[in-house]
């Protein structure tokens, strides 16, 4: 039986040496070993150092885990936060953030703008230094993206707040100018191609040592940024973690290697670039964002007029797997994930069958 193609946005398609890697997990009874031992230690390490090389992360800056981004979102206003967050609001994921923060007491204010638009740096006017800024850089939900030249303003407006970028659905594929950041996450299941369940945590010192200033005043999470620090001394973890998924990370992280980054980060361009002609070119499918410099490269988002169950159905029945508009945005969008599992030949033939729809 012929496999599926998945364009969802997440989870979505496997990197095509998962397969492979998890028969090999098997047989090395991956699943089994203990996080305790040196073993998983190993793992973890080597996992960092491939996270470093692919990304050029910068020595000071750690690589901790959880079972999800939005678990991270908890963590980071446990942690770090006594009353004052921040939080750039262009989409539901980055208002979800803001949620978070309100049911845990905090004093968290919001700058929000309309579905498909950014919150520029002119707007973050504030009499209350945050003690954290939260920033989407790629609204999965709506496939808007913040520029990464914002940050640079931002950082010089509030230099003592922990700023934190939520790279969910856009790393690594996205350079991000980490002078300008203190905390960015991810989860595996996008652009990594990895079965969901486990979320990757860049910090810095700066956020660190906030995290441990905090955490002799008050109490914090047996799962915060105390003790995940504590840990991560011998390359271990306070909870049990999702160990298989963290080797496939680690497998995926230097096939991506041996491919080359700036290999990785080109195809994806030219991939977006497909998608969005076609959207351009149509009457009745356009891009939901309306400013190109604003458009994500990992999740794009068009607008079908009120053809989306239509589209999905007529693609489902050809193997191509869509996902729909996100809220209330479900019967008006389509939202095609452009990872680094995705070959120019799959975009190829989704462009094809997209104008074949419309054509018809």
């Amino acid at each position: 039986m012929p496999k599926n193609i998945y364009f969802t946005p997440g989870p979505s398609a496997l990197y095509f040496t998962v397969e492979e890697h998890m028969r090999s997990a098997l047989r090395q009874q991956i699943p089994s070993i203990s996080h305790r031992s040196r073993q998983f230690s190993y793992i973890y390490e080597e996992t960092v150092a491939h996270l470093r090389a692919l990304t050029d992360l910068p020595d000071d800056y750690q690589v901790f885990f959880t079972a999800s981004a939005t678990e991270i979102w908890e963590r980071l206003l446990q942690s770090c936060v006594i009353e004052d967050s921040l939080h750039l609001v262009n989409g539901a994921f980055s208002r979800r953030f803001y949620n978070m923060a309100a049911q845990l007491g905090k004093s968290a204010q919001m700058f929000e703008v309309p579905d498909g638009g950014v919150v520029l740096p002119a707007a973050l006017n504030t009499n209350i230094p945050p003690e954290l800024i939260a920033i989407t850089h790629n609204e999965t939900s709506t496939g808007v993206q913040q520029p990464l030249a914002h940050l640079k303003e931002i950082r010089e407006k509030f230099p003592d707040a922990i700023t934190t970028i939520d790279v969910v659905s856009s790393f690594p594929l996205v350079e991000l100018p980490f002078e300008y950041i203190d905390s960015a996450y991810f989860s595996v299941q996008k652009c990594f191609g990895l079965p969901a369940g486990l979320g990757v945590w860049i910090i810095n010192q700066k956020t660190i040592d906030r995290a441990l200033k905090l955490a002799e005043q008050t109490n914090t999470a047996h799962h915060g940024i105390a003790s995940l620090w504590q840990k991560y001394q011998t390359y271990q973890t306070p909870v049990t973690p999702n160990v298989l998924s963290i080797f496939l990370l680690n497998k995926v992280l230097k096939d991506m290697i041996d491919k080359g980054i700036g290999r990785l980060r080109m195809e994806g361009k030219y991939k977006a670039a497909l998608i969005y002609q076609l959207m351009e070119s149509h009457e009745n499918l356009k891009p939901f964002v309306s400013n190109p410099d604003w458009r994500s490269q990992t999740v794009l988002v068009g607008d079908t007029g009120g053809r989306t169950e239509q589209i999905i159905q007529k693609l489902a029945t050809q193997g191509i797997v869509l996902g729909s508009g996100y809220g209330s945005h479900k019967k008006n969008h389509i939202r095609i994930a452009n990872f680094p599992t995705h070959s120019k030949e799959q975009m190829e033939l989704l462009v094809d069958k997209l104008t074949t729809i419309y054509e018809g």
